[in-house]
């Protein structure tokens, strides 16, 4: 079944390893979180024990449940926990969740896994270990409760945490047995329940952080206070690869509030002062002088948009191609054709544009550190700490907090992190690290500026007999995650042109990818390398189908005929936006994109007025995620996927010129703003056999169809394809 369209209004949108026993006891006794945020385990064990390293149940039966990711607005905090509570047996309204401490993982073996939260994994890589978690506990609690009344553990079952012995109805609560309970070995092999039997998951159950958000209850890292804090202000160098050249802290070490100012890795310059605002005024009337002779590209290469962009086209012919995907024999099939269709697009650099500036507290001491941060990879955080003051991981504590947006800019890139612990290091007391917007926007890591060439070839009945790809760009797993190459290439660039990825049947395909990387920097972005590659693929896919004459669903269609799963997500898009039937002036987009391991389409309705200025106005979203813990927030993730990947499709655009970003603040790099926001429907497509389903991911598959359906439309609307972005590159007014 699908679910009822859940339509977003104006108001609903809003961006939304060592031994480290004695670790806490050997650093400076400072409070742990700001108040109110979600405590760690280390506060409620001191309490009561835990009856596995998952579950802390207290005597008034409250059930702690520990989430070792991170909650950056994707609602980790509540689907995590309910994989846990559908096996536990819990009352749900008991329910609350913690962060896991990295330093704990570490120091007691790693057994909460794996603390990452990017690639949309945080369901799809921890549902089996938390089910089984909860399972474990529940059969502790029941054994010991069955052993107290001696009976047989088979004669008790467990719900809304009480255990009842069923031929007398006796009963024992969870917070009555717990701590017996934890003292019992933990079960290796317990039975997890049948998808038909779950009373929790698949349930749209209200978020467990929603009061402490409309509250404004200090959660998030911009919100950490402690004893003696100073705040600093931060500027590095405009121009990429630039140095400090010098200057005089004596100029602004007068000013209200200031303390001190420190060079930060010979590119940086921070001010601390009492208030940020101090110290972002004092920073503003330093005099830097900076030393931009080395701010320039490789090999005499000019960072500047339109020599790099000069460079990865010239990357299409190139022959240092690695090849992802081969099957038939393309260069035939292309021979041979009746007919070609060619094409080159390009998607730019874009900037992760978080609510929350970079942020970070630190207080580093002769004993260690502590860091209060905003990180999707909490144990990435402690060992860049350890790394950067040349200190053993087991002096570094990193308290979890919220995030006010992540998409990919807080995992594995811990610049932000670095810089912190550099300046509270000069610094005798906590700082609070801010960048300033136009910091964030300037220093952030992109998404690749990326090129794409396709050639298409057709037998003289229409058929599709041929289709080659090759991609150029730089390579993020090179800058950041050099193990993920495989001798040396990248595959992943290819994301969304893959075998396991798109699911077109073409008798003869190639796919390649030749990799330029630059000095401009260049990270994970939301949905990664499907984003820019579903825009190059599902836009050539309706330029195909033009250039044969066909509806662009229904040539999809003929391509998908042998996959029933992205078809049924196709036929349901299609169906809900009652494709091809729409009022004079307003035209459609379609686009479908398969990635991490779920299949999302959007369909989108545009017209374009007289000055040609277009307006999106909705956005049709089905998706087949397999099993989908919570609904509501598979229904909140499309909608924020939607906002976040139409602004970019519509205005993002980071460009360079010698090495200095061009762009600083949201009046010239825009996010959607609420008068653009389309209402979103959206549409959740069974898996064929829903009990055996795959654990899609939902954090990301939402956002690489929008960037197609959006240029889809506008290609309906004018006759023209759209073959670079943003769309505000392009006048659209009739000709």
């Amino acid at each position: 079944m699908s679910t009822q369209p859940q339509t977003l209004g104006r108001r609903g949108f809003a961006f939304g390893i060592s031994a480290l026993a004695g670790l806490v006891a050997a650093l400076p006794p400072m409070p742990s979180q700001a108040a109110g945020s979600t405590p760690s385990p280390n506060e409620s064990k001191q309490q009561h024990p835990e009856v596995t390293v998952w579950v802390v149940i207290e005597p008034d039966d409250t059930t702690i449940i520990r989430v070792a990711r991170s909650e950056m607005g994707q609602g980790s905090m509540t689907a995590l926990p309910m994989l846990v509570a559908e096996e536990l047996e819990c009352d749900w309204a008991l329910v609350r969740a913690e962060y896991v401490l990295a330093s704990d993982n570490l120091a007691r073996g790693r057994p909460w896994g794996d603390m990452v939260t990017a690639a949309s994994l945080a369901i799809r890589a921890s549902h089996a270990y938390l089910r089984k978690a909860g399972a474990q506990a529940r059969t502790m609690l029941i054994d010991e409760a069955a052993a107290r009344w001696g009976v047989g553990a088979d004669a008790c079952v467990a719900k809304n945490s009480v255990v009842t012995h069923i031929p007398t109805g006796r009963t024992l609560r969870y917070g009555a047995l717990a701590q017996a309970a934890s003292a019992r070995a933990i079960p290796p092999n317990v039975p997890l329940k049948r998808p038909q039997d779950w009373q929790v998951i698949g349930r749209p159950l209200a978020r467990l952080d929603t009061v402490e958000k409309v509250t404004a209850r200090p959660i998030y890292a911009s919100d950490v206070r402690l004893p003696g804090m100073l705040h600093a202000a931060v500027a590095a160098c405009p121009a990429r690869g630039g140095r400090i050249g010098h200057f005089d802290a004596q100029q602004v070490l007068a000013m209200p509030g200031v303390r001190q100012v420190v060079a930060v890795d010979n590119n940086a310059v921070a001010v601390v002062a009492a208030s940020w605002w101090q110290a972002k005024k004092a920073l503003d009337a330093l005099s830097i002088v900076w030393d931009e002779s080395s701010a320039d590209g490789s090999a005499g290469l000019e960072l500047s948009t339109e020599p790099l962009a000069r460079m990865f086209r010239a990357g299409l012919d190139a022959s240092d191609v690695a090849i992802g995907r081969r099957r038939g024999d393309i260069d035939a099939a292309l021979a041979t054709a009746a007919t070609l269709v060619q094409a080159d697009y390009e998607a730019p650099y874009l900037a992760h544009a978080t609510m929350e500036p970079q942020t970070c507290t630190a207080h580093v001491t002769a004993q260690g550190a502590q860091v209060w941060a905003p990180t999707q990879n909490g144990e990435g955080t402690l060992l860049v700490v350890a790394q950067t003051l040349g200190i053993d991981p087991s002096r570094v504590v990193v308290h979890k907090h919220h995030l006010g947006g992540g998409f990919g800019r807080r995992g594995l890139a811990q610049d932000w992190a670095r810089q912190a612990v550099l300046i509270a290091r000069e610094v005798d007391a906590p700082v609070k690290m801010i960048w300033s917007r136009e910091e964030d926007v300037r220093h952030d890591l992109y998404r690749p500026f990326c090129v794409a060439r396709h050639t298409a070839g057709f037998d003289r009945a229409g058929r599709l007999i041929g289709w080659k790809t090759r991609l150029c760009g730089s390579s993020i797993s090179d800058a950041l995650a050099r193990d993920r190459l495989k001798n040396g290439e990248d595959h992943e660039m290819m994301s969304g042109f893959l075998e396991e990825d798109m699911v077109y049947d073409v008798p003869n395909i190639e796919v390649g990818y030749v990799m330029r990387n630059t000095a401009v920097p260049v990270c994970f972005w939301r949905g990664v390398n499907h984003t820019q590659n579903g825009y190059f693929r599902e836009a050539f896919v309706d330029e195909m189908a033009r250039a044969r004459g066909q509806d662009p669903y229904l040539f999809r269609r003929d391509l998908l005929a042998h996959s029933p799963r992205s078809l049924a997500v196709l036929d349901e898009v299609a169906r809900r936006a009652n494709w091809g039937r729409q009022h004079a002036g307003v035209h459609q987009g379609i686009a479908i994109v398969e990635s991490y391991e779920s299949v999302c389409a959007h369909v989108i309705d545009l017209s374009i007025d007289a000055a040609g200025q277009p307006t999106v106005h909705r956005v049709v979203c089905a998706i087949d995620s397999g099993y989908v813990v919570n609904p509501a927030i598979v229904t909140a993730q499309m909608q924020g996927a939607v906002a976040f990947g139409l602004g970019a499709a519509l205005d993002g655009e980071i460009t360079l010129h010698k090495g200095r970003v061009q762009q600083s603040n949201f009046h010239d790099y825009p996010v959607l703003r609420m008068n653009q926001m389309p209402p979103v429907e959206t549409y959740l497509v069974p898996s064929a056999d829903r009990y055996s389903a795959k654990w899609g991911g939902i954090g990301e598959p939402g956002v690489p169809p929008i960037a197609p359906a959006l240029a889809n439309a506008v290609f309906a609307a004018t006759g023209r394809p759209v073959r670079s972005l943003p769309l505000s590159r392009h006048p659209l007014a009739p000709t």
